[in-house]
């Protein structure tokens, strides 16, 4: 059986996207589950395929942060998740490699295949466009920029139906990677000074769950529009640009930050943050680095340390049901950071997150825009 719907493709690394017809070629195997979706958020991740140098497959369709409702299950195994129950996806993994055993399904052994890779040629064809030509299906698990996902059963988290499904795809990544730095990784407390670099979506999530958490935190940025919004939030606001910027942390978290967490990759922002740090400090780092990293000397002086953080250390289906209760309590407002457009609008979604005109666009399919 194939099902034809409207999906934003890129077909080429500097094209623009393309809202055409698409058809799925397959129904739900076991362990599967065909959802429609309701929202999807545009991360940096899906952004960077442009300069991924042909490592990411094209033509494919992107979007890993999707949410919607189950139309339709394989069954079998994990697919407790039946039709009707409303769902945020996340990014995918194994299950049963050692890290996934462990609960830290991020650093999974098949993270690469399953997330980044996996949508290379596929027998039999899985979604193909009009013309019967192959795309990649299969980005982070989900391909959510579509009105439908066809997605591996573990990577969908049930959610509360009265909770408004097309927003809360971005807690599948950008906000979960964020949150889950701080509540995960960090395990931060009151006594616990962090300094956040870049208050983009996944900053201000970090700022956010240190807020809840009873963290007193520090936000770097270069824009005023995101330390405003940084400030509304909790956080002492400080520009990147200040001169002094690792005394400056020093004196706001009374002798350094406990925890810094570095979404920039900006080796500058990063060596000022190892200097922000007290002894023992740890800085996280959760941007992809783009070249050699060169440390100064005495940024790792008297214990402090350096870590990559990925998806927030998060287990998706312990922490996105955390932050969704946190939101319900005014603690979380996650909302506060998000844009709608169409699916129609994918293009200017993108020009204005690359911008910075806003922090997190997120997608709305046809008959669902507001």
């Amino acid at each position: 059986m194939t099902r034809r719907f409207r999906a934003a493709v890129l077909r080429g690394y500097e094209e623009p996207f393309a809202v055409e017809d698409v058809v799925l070629h397959t129904e739900p195997a076991p362990g599967e589950l065909l959802v429609e979706i309701a929202g999807a958020g545009m991360c940096r991740t899906d952004l960077a395929v442009r300069r991924s140098a042909g490592r990411s497959p094209l033509p494919a369709v992107l979007g890993h942060e999707g949410a919607g409702v189950v139309v339709a299950s394989g069954g079998g195994p994990g697919t407790e998740t039946g039709v009707g129950d409303p769902v945020v996806l996340s990014f995918d993994s194994c299950g049963h490699c050692r890290n996934c055993r462990g609960a830290a399904p991020a650093y999974c052994d098949s993270f690469a295949a399953l997330n980044l890779f996996g949508g290379r040629a596929q027998e039999p064809l899985r979604l193909g466009d009009a013309d019967g030509k192959a795309l990649a299906p299969r980005w982070f698990g989900q391909s959510s920029f579509a009105e439908y996902a066809l997605v591996s059963a573990r990577n969908a988290v049930r959610v509360d139906p009265a909770l408004p499904v097309e927003l809360l795809g971005p807690l599948g990544c950008g906000f979960l990677t964020g949150a889950g730095a701080v509540l995960n990784t960090f395990r931060a407390g009151p006594g616990d000074p962090l300094v956040v670099l870049g208050a983009g979506a996944v900053g201000l999530a970090a700022v956010m769950a240190a807020v809840a958490a009873g963290v007193p935190v520090v936000a770097v940025d270069r824009l005023p529009r995101r330390l405003e919004l940084a400030e509304r939030f909790g956080a002492v606001p400080l520009s990147a640009d200040a001169a002094g910027l690792p005394e400056r942390v020093r004196r706001l978290t009374d002798g350094g930050a406990r925890y810094a967490l570095d979404t920039t990759a900006s080796p500058a922002l990063i060596n000022d943050a190892l200097r922000a740090l007290r002894p023992t400090g740890t800085l996280g780092l959760v941007a992809r680095l783009h070249s050699a990293l060169s440390l100064e000397p005495g940024t790792l002086d008297r214990g402090r340390s350096v870590r990559h953080i990925c998806e927030g250390d998060a287990v998706p289906g312990l922490l996105i049901p955390v932050l969704t209760e946190l939101w319900r309590a005014g603690r979380f407002p996650f909302d506060q950071l998000i844009r709608t457009y169409p699916l129609a609008d994918v293009n200017e979604a993108e020009r204005d997150c690359e911008a910075g005109r806003v922090v997190k666009p997120v997608l709305i399919p046809e008959g669902r825009s507001r």
